[in-house]
């Protein structure tokens, strides 16, 4: 199972797995990521915030909640594969039901996963940005 550390990176959407979807170069939509992989990191998640550029992963998780959120999110559940077991739309103040099989969450804004093509199926890469990157 992949392990992260707090930070940015980028979501490739790689496709569906089954040899279509996705970018035959390896390229993919690409979305801006930020990672969430520390106990406080992933406790804070989006609270707080009035919007989100791009996705946020929670990892691991299996679940959230949306209580003290200010706008709907976008919630993609993923196997280890980083392959899309569910996605759902959320208002603030709900309690997201634990996945089996989810080992990591993405979060959106409310209507970003179906613009980028996340659906049930669908596999997504992590790239980790370097910690130096620009310096």
């Amino acid at each position: 199972m992949a392990r992260w550390r707090d930070g940015w990176g980028e979501l490739v959407v790689v496709g569906d797995g089954d040899g279509g979807g996705g970018d035959a170069g390896g390229g993919g939509l690409r979305v801006p990521l930020e990672i969430a992989a520390s106990y406080r990191a992933r406790t804070r998640g989006l609270l707080g915030r009035d919007s989100v550029d791009g996705a946020m992963l929670l990892s691991p998780a299996g679940s959230v909640h949306t209580f003290r959120m200010r706008m709907p999110i976008d919630v993609a559940y993923l196997d280890r594969r980083l392959r899309i077991i569910a996605v759902r739309t959320m208002r603030p103040g709900r309690l997201g039901l634990p996945r089996p099989r989810s080992r990591h969450v993405l979060e959106a804004a409310a209507g970003a996963m179906e613009g980028w093509g996340l659906r049930v199926g669908v596999r997504v890469e992590v790239r980790v940005s370097s910690p130096y990157a620009g310096t």
